[in-house]
């Protein structure tokens, strides 16, 4: 990452040159403008960014309430239904690909602002967590206590569980964007036009042109990691709480 941090201020002839040199010498934009002005990377960009905060926060929502049902209800199928999603975790993402496309064509849903998070908007391994995280955490008596006070079900979820769920939301909420925002495969076999690209896909275009194009993949690169930063480092507090809860609770 220091590499790419200085390559990316150095001119494209002095991007190899050896022994390497940290410190660019003389240092230039000309990487930046470049890229910014020859190439939709904002597009690229901005989809990324919005999918993967909406794949995020839908996420996050349907991975807490599928996770307090079934950690606290009974229902017709539960256990069939829970070792169902559980086997999922084994199965890798290139078998459902396939089925997961037709799908979504048949769907009609071909908008890749809404198509690119289908896959992530409930995740089995984010489901599991928060199920786990309820089982061992919360008690039966708050939620028991929250029903004598004549809250709906509902609203015992809305008021008392989620803010509970605040150190693992935090650490899933940081895996799930990092899962959407660097998914290559999905996007790979939906979107077909350059503009529309996500970042891994708009990078990899430029890393596999016929010269190389290193002066802008490195500083594409710089900039598609901004988000993923300022991610972890507004949830780093409850990344660490939820890491060290289940390293406790385990």
């Amino acid at each position: 990452m220091v590499w790419a941090l200085s390559a990316s201020f150095k001119p494209r002839a002095d991007i190899f040159e050896y022994p390497p040199n940290l410190i660019p010498s003389p240092a230039t934009l000309e990487n930046f403008r470049n890229l910014l002005n020859g190439e939709p990377f904002w597009n690229w960009f901005a989809i990324s960014v919005v999918t993967a905060l909406l794949a995020t926060v839908i996420a996050v929502f349907v991975c807490a309430l599928a996770g307090f049902a079934f950690a606290k209800y009974r229902f017709a199928g539960k256990r069939i239904l829970f070792s169902v999603m559980f086997s999922s975790l084994s199965v890798p993402f290139a078998v459902i690909l396939v089925p997961l496309f037709v799908l979504v064509v048949k769907s009609g849903l071909s908008n890749p602002w809404f198509a690119l998070i289908v896959p992530w908007v409930a995740p089995a391994f984010g489901i599991f967590m928060m199920q786990q995280y309820i089982v061992q955490s919360i008690p039966d008596e708050i939620l028991e206590a929250a029903r004598i006070d004549g809250a709906t079900e509902f609203g015992i979820f809305l008021r008392v569980v989620l803010p509970l769920l605040r150190p693992p939301l935090g650490a899933l909420a940081v895996w799930q964007f990092l899962h959407s925002y660097n998914s290559f495969l999905w996007p790979l076999v939906l979107i077909s036009e350059t503009d529309r690209y996500t970042i891994p896909l708009g990078l990899n275009i430029l890393f596999k042109a016929e010269n190389r194009s290193f002066d802008l993949v490195l500083p594409g690169a710089v900039l598609a990691s901004v988000p993923t930063i300022l991610v972890f480092l507004l949830l780093r507090k409850q990344l660490l709480e939820g890491l060290s809860t289940g390293a406790v609770k385990g």
